[in-house]
């Protein structure tokens, strides 16, 4: 059985692992950024913070696609380092934390509806990072969330509680 001491340092050699590859890849591309990496609960997490507004806005692409395909790549970067499976979480220029603000709003208001209404209610697709910011959101309000349906048309539903 692996140690917290141990997870700890597996994640931040994971992190540091994703930040050394993310930092070459900046320097080929010419970008300015700087790169912020912590530990959150059980996953490594590498930010890139734009030091001129709208640099990076590239490495985002249209509704994040690029983030998501450098998270990949860092993600590899970081199990061909550590030898495991890495769940690394990417963010650049504070797309992802936008992000997740927005669907928590989202997921409240939806939260309101079912709360008032007693009906399910059906959200748009979501990818799975999203899907899991609104079911934590909807956890933590004592209501019930499933996701249904196949990638890239996963959504998730949100239920009265059972009870």
């Amino acid at each position: 059985m692996t140690s917290t001491k141990e997870t700890a340092g597996l994640l931040e050699k994971e992190g540091d692992a994703a930040a050394d590859y993310l930092e070459a890849l900046l320097d080929i591309a010419d970008l300015d950024g700087d790169i912020d990496i912590d530990v959150e609960g059980d996953r490594a997490q590498v930010s890139i913070l734009e030091i001129t507004k709208g640099d990076l806005s590239n490495l985002v692409g249209d509704d994040g696609q690029v983030l998501e395909a450098l998270q990949e790549l860092a993600r590899l970067a970081a199990s061909q380092a550590t030898g495991e499976r890495s769940r690394l979480m990417l963010d650049i220029a504070g797309f992802r934390l936008a992000r997740r603000q927005e669907l928590e709003a989202l997921a409240k208001s939806a939260i309101d509806e079912v709360t008032s209404t007693g009906e399910p209610v059906r959200l748009a697709a979501m990818n799975a990072f999203e899907r899991k910011v609104v079911h934590d959101v909807v956890t933590e309000s004592g209501l019930m969330s499933e996701s249904e349906g196949v990638d890239p048309d996963r959504r998730i539903v949100i239920k009265p509680a059972e009870g």
